[in-house]
């Protein structure tokens, strides 16, 4: 019999309705989903197939391995890579078929130099207008300006920028960047100039300060988060966590819970500790923070999150809905993932990210 284990349970079908209100909200703008990092630690695979499914041609992945992998489960999609073309990517983009975000002009060398003899190599240009992380400056866009030259055997299929801080809607910094990436935009030689825009990801997608342009590349929302913070969530529940109970005990006033005794009950308390902890993702800052809800009921996280453990306490539980076995839920529709990051001082993109391989996932739907 093998031990218990954490689940990670991810509705395929959740991912298409969100998919499928984002191409409502953006108003016939194409919608390419973001599927790096392993589709936000959801399994590329499956999701970018169901998304495939679901009508998504365009996809955007970080890294040069990334669009290989993905190349592998979807032969047909145009696939961008954000990272763009660093030194050594190029046979691999090209294996791939897939076409750089070029951040640099020494970026555009090495995709063009890589490309040698062939006519037509498909690029996009990433044009940083206020992230300060990637992207072609405003100086090195006035060097292609004057240089048209230096785009030469290059189609360019996209130009696209990234908002700093899309969730904050009525920013100011949100409409210069706008009109930042537009002029800049526009004084690109004309080949480029004339290129198909991108500026807006998930948040972007309902902040009416960024123009969606021709195609918008959500991710966060896909996979459930809010791409309204403050507001009702527009997009449908796609994980849950849930582990299992492994021991139930009772403790007297004074007795101390997991390492370092950071917690020390002030009364008799019923505890339950779970088959989970940071090992699987369960972050560590949820120590003493985090809650959890089993058979509906809420459950405080006492002590700290362990490799392995957590331990909750169950005054809020009644005893026959709670046994071993029982299975508690760490995400999902209470608590939500949002709500589970920001009790973490963190975001639920993080959360996802780190979403561990000895989870048991398990697919619905799709």
């Amino acid at each position: 019999m093998s031990a218990p284990s954490a689940i990670l349970t991810i509705n395929l079908d959740a991912i298409k309705a969100n998919y499928r209100l984002l191409i409502e909200r953006a108003s016939g703008t194409e919608v390419a989903p973001a599927v790096k990092a392993d589709a936000y630690g959801l399994g590329a695979a499956a999701v970018s197939s169901a998304l495939w499914d679901a009508g998504a041609r365009t996809f955007f992945v970080a890294q040069a391995g990334e669009a290989l992998t993905l190349r592998q489960h979807l032969p047909d999609a145009r696939i961008f890579v954000l990272n763009g073309c660093l030194p050594g990517d190029g046979g691999s983009l090209r294996r791939a078929g897939a076409i750089p975000m070029v951040n640099s002009l020494v970026q555009l060398a090495q995709w063009r130099s890589s490309n040698e003899g062939s006519a037509a190599t498909p690029a996009a240009l990433h044009i940083d207008t206020g992230m300060s992380r990637l992207g072609l400056t405003p100086e090195e866009v006035a060097t292609l300006a004057r240089e048209p030259n230096r785009l030469d055997g290059l189609e360019i299929r996209l130009v696209a920028t990234h908002p700093a801080e899309s969730e904050e809607f009525d920013s100011a910094l949100n409409r210069d960047q706008a009109e930042r990436f537009l002029a800049l935009a526009d004084s690109l030689p004309e080949r480029a100039a004339k290129a198909p825009r991108s500026a807006a990801n998930s948040s972007g997608v309902f902040n009416e300060d960024l123009p969606n342009a021709a195609l918008v590349r959500p991710g966060y929302a896909l996979y459930g988060g809010n791409p309204t913070p403050g507001q009702p969530n527009p997009m449908r529940q796609v994980i849950t966590l849930e582990a299992p109970v492994v021991q139930i005990r009772q403790v007297p006033a004074g007795a101390t819970v997991g390492y370092n005794a950071t917690h020390i009950t002030k009364q008799a308390t019923r505890l339950a500790t779970l088959a989970i902890g940071y090992a699987e993702g369960y972050d560590r800052s949820l120590s003493n923070v985090g809650r959890v809800s089993i058979a509906g009921r809420s459950a405080k996280v006492v002590g700290r999150v362990s490799m392995d453990l957590t331990i909750v306490d169950l005054k809020e539980v009644p005893e026959e809905l709670c046994q071993v076995g029982s299975l508690a839920t760490l995400i999902g529709e209470d608590p939500s993932l949002d709500e589970v990051a920001s009790a973490a001082g963190s975001i639920g993109y993080e959360l996802l990210a780190r979403l561990g391989g000895r989870l048991d996932r398990r697919y619905i739907g799709g």
